[in-house]
């Protein structure tokens, strides 16, 4: 679909990444919880612009890699097949402990809005995420247009997710921060799915 490869795993692997607690999640659930829903979305709103400018950055440089080297192309799809199962074995490992959001004064939407901005602008592994993602899925002829749909996919998936985590309210938000037993729990399922997703994606890539 969209000349998508793989296109369910493609919507699965996008649902896996967002259910994977980050700096931007983080900044949402802050702004959630200490200044409610207004605050929230703007977080959202802030953390989804500066993913979609890594987004753009990653597919400008493998719009050119597609069309001048193939072989450097297929190498990139082996490289994301590594990359997340690198990222599965590394949420095995990651040690899970209890902890909330600092206390913040009183801000408007506009402040989260801007800081959760820079936050995801301040974690240059999310364009090398992409770089290693979005080859998975791509055939080496694919159109600009293939390219802006995954863009899109990704964009609307984060938004319904994001948004979501807002709705929740600040109650349920503060609550899930400080339990580390069912963080622990998302954060290995997470693992072993990123994990599986590696491995699958290689051997449809060879």
């Amino acid at each position: 679909m969209f000349e998508i490869q793989n296109y369910t795993s493609f919507i699965a692997a996008i649902v896996v990444f967002q259910l994977i607690p980050g700096p931007g999640t983080l900044a949402i659930l802050n702004a959630t919880a200490r200044n409610g829903v207004g605050a929230g979305l703007g977080a959202v709103v802030g953390t989804l612009l500066g993913d979609l400018l890594y987004m753009l950055a990653a597919l400008a440089g493998l719009a050119t890699v597609m069309n001048a080297q193939p072989l450097l192309f297929q190498g990139l799809q082996w490289f994301g097949a590594a990359y997340l199962g690198w990222m599965g074995i590394q949420l095995l490992r990651k040690p899970i402990t209890a902890g909330g959001p600092e206390s913040v004064p009183r801000q408007s939407g506009w402040r989260f809005f801007r800081q959760a901005f820079a936050v995801s602008l301040t974690n240059p592994k999310v364009m090398l995420f992409f770089v290693a993602f979005f080859p998975l899925f791509l055939q080496a002829d694919a159109t600009p247009l293939t390219l802006g749909a995954m863009v899109l996919h990704v964009t609307l998936i984060s938004l319904f997710y994001q948004a979501g985590l807002v709705l929740l309210g600040n109650a349920v938000a503060r609550k899930l921060s400080t339990l580390p037993g069912a963080r622990r729990l998302a954060t290995r399922l997470a693992g072993v799915a990123l994990l599986a997703f590696g491995v699958k994606l290689a051997l449809d890539n060879r």
